[in-house]
């Protein structure tokens, strides 16, 4: 009985700790990194709002594509030459759209991709409202007509000579 108690919060407690959430191991390799700390920790508060254009869903300081490399490589530049953090942004934005962002601006030219997702939930939901009203509407149980009746006995008489 003593024993049920440890047992049971371990049974509780084992799933909980498998699920919680473990921090990516940041892809910056050692000889990106930048002498002054200070230029450093722009760099890579800088990396953290910018997409990876390979893997999409992850920023350049969490991505381990050569791409994600080269764009570490071209912000630690950026910053070197004295460039501002808005400066270096607006740098890559010009060199591969709006798209390096991991947060782009809200603008008609990223509508879609702001409001695509609610587009595709809205027709969705109006898909299925008609899909519901339709299979309602239509009768199923219709009782048969006189010819209806008349063709189930014969077929019934057909049936039951053979």
């Amino acid at each position: 009985m003593k024993l049920l108690l440890p047992l049971l919060l371990l049974m509780i407690a084992a799933p909980a700790i498998l699920v919680l959430p473990v921090a990516p191991a940041a892809a910056v390799l050692p000889d990106e990194m930048l002498a002054d700390p200070a230029l450093e920790a722009r760099a890579r508060s800088l990396s953290k709002d910018l997409r990876c254009v390979v893997c999409q869903n992850q920023s350049i300081d969490d991505s381990d594509a050569p791409l994600a490399r080269d764009l570490r490589l071209v912000v630690r530049e950026q910053l070197t030459l004295g460039k501002s953090d808005a400066e270096t942004m607006n740098y890559l934005v010009t060199r591969y759209g709006n798209f390096v962002l991991l947060k782009p601006p809200v603008e008609p030219a990223t509508w879609a991709l702001w409001l695509g997702p609610f587009a595709v939930l809205i027709g969705g939901g109006a898909a299925l409202v008609v899909w519901n009203r339709r299979r309602t509407i239509l009768p199923t149980d219709a009782p048969l007509s006189e010819t209806e009746l008349a063709q189930v006995a014969a077929l019934s008489q057909d049936e039951a000579l053979r």
